[in-house]
């Protein structure tokens, strides 16, 4: 029953507990602590997440101005900026990135029967970056350029239901191709990229693993043709034609053929060239598969626009990752939530005696779990 419940804690019922204590206890998260443990550590992260606390300050002030609503929020006593500072520097930014994926996986079978606005059964993944600005003199251990620091968020986004698969946090000089080292390829699953992510050597592993990559062809391109299938031109399918590479290490790298379509947007006029491993889709198929790649920048820009992954409480690299994985963890949760809870039960108890914070802040806390909960589904548009 959900009587007398905050709706934060009624959310925060979704985290499985008992699996997030063996995460702590694999990595000693709670190993000396005397208040705060790592479950009121996540805790206060998600408040900061959903509540759109910019500071350590802003999160002690807001929860200590719900004293009497802590312990129905899962707090057993007040949290202390300092308190949480130490703990965002010195517990390992892995307990968060394991519950994130422990998440995610639950997360993932919720949505595995999702449409994908194709008419295919595979999985289908996006594989882009996000770059996140920092302060250089702050952040010296994230080097980008002469004057700037920055982190990349490496994403390989599930296309049902939007949730990431893989994410990976670098210092902003990664090249995004080498990600794909990082990756266990998943047999009979697309992987749709942009042309940044073209290396013959590793595209060709992805092939050898059984999976099939779409992605843009790099101008210009060196490849002689071997068979071109016939079109409809009408459709905006220019050619569908088998190719071999002909420069003298690329064609070591990548000895196969590949599919290279010449797709024309009907309403741009404008001619993409996309390039596959895969002979069975219509090429109709194809173009439409890398148009779908879009979810992943919506991806980006919708947490970048609701979840505090561009202002970081804490300097060190810690402190950082461990700000992002809950920000992504908080993130998969409020889609587990979508879709696993009642919806009307929740709804019942958004009253302001419920919701553990003032009025203006249940209206924020609302407003963002209404976005939450409902607009994500304009992302698949």
């Amino acid at each position: 029953m959900n009587a007398g419940k905050t709706l934060f804690a009624q959310i925060m019922e979704f985290v499985p507990w008992t699996s997030f204590a063996r995460i702590v206890q694999r990595h000693g998260g709670n190993s000396g602590v005397r208040t705060l443990s790592c479950a009121e550590q996540f805790r206060a992260m998600a408040f900061a997440q959903l509540t759109w606390r910019e500071s350590l300050r802003d999160i002690e002030a807001s929860l200590s101005a719900n004293a009497s609503k802590l312990y129905a929020m899962g707090f057993r006593s007040a949290v202390r900026r300092s308190t949480l500072a130490d703990a965002n520097e010195s517990r390992d930014w892995r307990i968060w990135a394991d519950l994130a994926a422990l998440l995610i996986r639950r997360a993932r079978k919720l949505y595995a029967n999702d449409s994908l606005g194709v008419d295919l059964d595979n999985t289908v993944y996006a594989l882009d970056s996000s770059i996140i600005d920092l302060c250089l003199s702050l952040f010296d251990w994230a080097p980008f350029r002469s004057a700037k620091a920055a982190i990349k968020l490496h994403t390989l986004l599930d296309l049902r239901g939007a949730i990431p698969a893989f994410i990976h946090i670098s210092d902003g000089k990664l090249h995004d191709v080498n990600v794909l080292d990082f990756l266990v390829f998943e047999a009979g699953a697309f992987y749709v990229m942009d042309r940044g992510y073209v290396d013959c050597a590793r595209l060709h592993a992805l092939h050898r693993a059984g999976a099939f990559f779409v992605t843009r062809a790099k101008s210009p391109m060196d490849a002689r043709r071997v068979y071109s299938a016939t079109t409809d031109r009408s459709m905006g399918v220019i050619s569908d034609q088998r190719v071999m590479l002909n420069g003298y290490y690329s064609a070591r790298k990548y000895p196969e053929h590949l599919r290279r379509n010449r797709f024309q947007d009907p309403k741009s006029g404008k001619t993409l060239i996309f390039l596959t491993n895969n002979t069975a889709l219509p090429a109709l198929t194809i173009a439409a598969l890398y148009k779908s790649r879009w979810q992943v920048e919506l991806f980006f820009k919708w947490i970048k626009q609701h979840l505090r992954i561009k202002k970081f409480i804490g300097n060190s690299e810690n402190a950082v990752k461990t700000q992002v994985w809950c920000a992504v963890a908080t993130y998969v949760l409020i889609a587990i939530v979508k879709k696993g809870a009642s919806t009307r039960c929740l709804a019942l108890h958004m009253s302001t005696d419920h919701v553990g914070v003032d009025l203006r802040e249940n209206r924020g806390f609302m407003r963002l779990a209404g976005r939450c909960l409902s607009n994500r589904s304009t992302h698949r548009r």
